[in-house]
């Protein structure tokens, strides 16, 4: 819990820079399609040292596509499997190692366990050991080639219509888990929807609500933990207990003005020695742009926490 409102006290005074400055943003401008990077060691042995590149290759090729591959969680993933053909050995003084080698991407579903698209390249690479065969084999993995091109767009199009298919399903299923007060998991459903979708319109007025909700569960909570630590010792220690809840209030839940009278009643006796000051919003932001992407941070914080700590996804090769 901690770990998500800090993420959202962040969210709030960045969202200004957020949205042109997020590690994520997309070579498609305000594009929110988003796949996760999945390098498992359950698919064909890929030396640690070859993995980086080949998560940034993963970059680079959805890059070219107008969308994103990164290390948050998400059901739709890319990854890929590199298989030895032929191996040589070359030279003798030092020797080289020659090998001939498959790559083979994959965009698939990891909760429905469904491949949306898949291709394969034919790589040559040469190198001192059997790390540097691969790497060189990635390096040479040319992101404009045809045959990724379209394979991302085919793998981006099954995802829109994965969501354009489900909209109503996820709606309906966040709005139940906001119900249930399971508010994290809420938005992590309405987050995952992109902008490309014709649902994404529909989700965000859900996000908006959903978000609002928690905010407002949230204060109450806070509000309550507060003054019951006030009530019982109402000194500076008190007050700087006290403030540890208040400071995970904002002004837009709807407890926030009795939260405030309670903060002016601890500084009016604690006086200087409370140094604690009440989040506030930044004027000059949108109110409700921030509710969307604080939302949408708490469900990718959510998302995170959820995530395998080992990806198992050997029904790929089935």
């Amino acid at each position: 819990m901690k770990k998500i409102m800090l993420l959202i006290i962040a969210s709030i005074f960045i969202v200004s820079n957020s949205i042109s400055a997020q590690e994520n943003a997309f070579s498609q401008k305000g594009s929110t399609m988003a796949l996760s990077i999945v390098i498992p060691d359950q698919i064909d042995y890929i030396p640690d040292g070859a993995k980086l590149y080949l998560a940034n290759k993963f970059k680079q090729i959805a890059v070219k596509s107008g969308i994103s591959a990164n290390e948050n969680f998400s059901r739709f993933f890319i990854t890929a499997s590199i298989t030895p053909l032929t191996k040589e050995i070359l030279g003798s003084a030092p020797t080289k190692i020659a090998q001939n080698m498959e790559i083979t991407f994959y965009i698939a579903d990891y909760f429905d366990q469904k491949i949306f698209a898949s291709t394969s390249l034919t790589m040559r690479a040469v190198g001192n050991n059997e790390t540097k065969c691969y790497i060189d084999a990635i390096k040479n993995i040319d992101v404009n080639s045809k045959n990724l091109a379209e394979f991302i767009e085919t793998g981006k199009k099954k995802i829109i219509d994965y969501y354009n298919a489900q909209c109503d399903n996820i709606v309906k299923k966040s709005n139940s888990l906001a119900t249930q007060k399971q508010y994290e998991q809420a938005l992590y459903m309405l987050s995952s929807i992109p902008d490309v979708s014709d649902c994404y319109d529909k989700s965000l007025k859900v996000t908006a609500e959903v978000y609002q909700k928690y905010i407002d569960y949230l204060c109450d909570i806070n509000l309550a933990k507060a003054k019951m630590v006030w009530a019982a010792n109402q000194n500076s220690s008190g007050a700087e207990d006290a403030g540890e809840y208040l400071a995970n209030i904002y002004p837009d839940a709807k407890c926030y003005k009795e939260a405030q009278m309670l903060y002016s009643e601890i500084k009016g006796k604690v006086l200087d020695d409370w140094k604690f000051v009440m989040k506030m919003y930044q004027d000059q932001v949108n109110l409700e742009s921030q509710r969307i992407e604080a939302g949408r941070q708490i469900g990718i914080a959510y998302g995170n926490h959820q995530q395998p700590t080992s990806y198992n996804i050997a029904w790929l090769l089935r």
